[in-house]
């Protein structure tokens, strides 16, 4: 069976760090790109960080370029992000996803909130 779960959400202050996990079974994740979405309340599911099956490719988007840094760990199945310097812009669910040609697959999501 597939799966794909986030963990490390949470409430956190303006200015402070949350590290995102996003453990992968069922599958050989090192195959596949993976990436974070993130969706806030009212507004479209908007791509954040997508790294390479090998690791050696990362793209951002332009709002997180410099906070956030995504990776993985192929040996444990699991990819992070990593996020400093949070907004209370940045508040949303967060959602792990794996792409490999037509195959692809979505995480349950975790929650993030910002705020003082």
């Amino acid at each position: 069976q597939v799966q794909l779960v986030e963990s490390g959400g949470g409430l956190v202050q303006p200015g402070g760090s949350l590290r995102l996990s996003c453990a992968a079974s069922g599958f050989t994740p090192s195959f596949y790109a993976m990436s974070w979405y993130r969706q806030a309340p009212g507004k479209e599911r908007e791509r954040v960080a997508t790294i390479a099956g090998t690791g050696g490719t990362t793209i951002y988007a332009d709002p997180v370029k410099g906070r956030f840094t995504i990776s993985r760990d192929n040996a444990k199945n699991t990819v992070y992000l990593h996020m400093n310097s949070l907004k209370p812009e940045d508040t949303a669910v967060y959602y792990c996803y794996a792409v490999r040609g037509a195959d692809y697959y979505w995480g349950q999501g975790t929650q993030v909130t910002v705020s003082s």
